[in-house]
């Protein structure tokens, strides 16, 4: 069992350190090092925090590694995700509270109900639509932003540079239709430890 559990991380891990740095971002966090303004070494800590919660929560149950996500920001650790029932949330918050270097953890797991394919399918409409509003929204770096939609309430986590695009990549999800509400978690580049010089 524990040579299993060796072999799941080691694949984890290699898998991971087969992206390096490159225009597209830094170790595959999916935000672009031209535009983001955490320092470099601060993405590496993130970077190398969020793959060791990752790996943690493939320990904990093979099943969260397509069911739950998780990222980092500035130490701020988010999740989104589905799971089996409350039990499985709390540990998992009690797993992000152990990762090293955490500042905050934000939970926005929700417990699995009967699968809506209908429900499913308008969720990713959604991030869709509000994924390409950003990209097409000259005043919005769209790739310091992750979005998660579930019931139709969008998640947003990412940098903003100032509190105006802030604003403005709420209000882009609030004009899209059947949208129920917009949780954002959206950093200011003020508030962040160490910015890249």
């Amino acid at each position: 069992m524990k040579i299993n559990n060796f072999l799941l991380i080691l694949l984890l891990l290699l898998s991971y350190g087969c992206v390096g740095v490159s225009s597209k971002g830094i170790f595959g966090t999916g935000v672009s090092v031209a535009f983001d303004p955490r320092s470099v070494g601060t993405q590496i800590d993130d970077s190398i925090m969020e793959k060791s919660l990752s790996a943690k929560i493939l320990l904990e149950e093979k099943s969260h590694f397509f069911s739950v996500k998780s990222k980092v920001l500035d130490g701020r650790i988010f999740l989104t995700g589905k799971v089996d029932d409350p039990e499985q949330k709390l540990k998992l918050t009690k797993i992000a509270w152990e990762t090293q270097g955490v500042r905050s953890v934000r939970n926005d797991i929700k417990v699995k109900e009967e699968f809506n394919f209908k429900q499913s399918a308008k969720d990713i409409l959604i991030t869709s639509q509000l994924r390409t509003a950003l990209i097409f929204n000259k005043k919005i770096k769209a790739t310091n932003y992750q979005i998660d939609t579930y019931k139709k309430k969008i998640y947003i986590y990412g940098i903003a540079l100032k509190p105006e695009e802030k604003q403005l990549v709420i209000d882009e999800a609030k004009q899209i239709l059947d949208v129920r509400d917009v949780i954002a978690s959206i950093i200011l580049v003020d508030d962040l430890r160490i910015q890249k010089d």
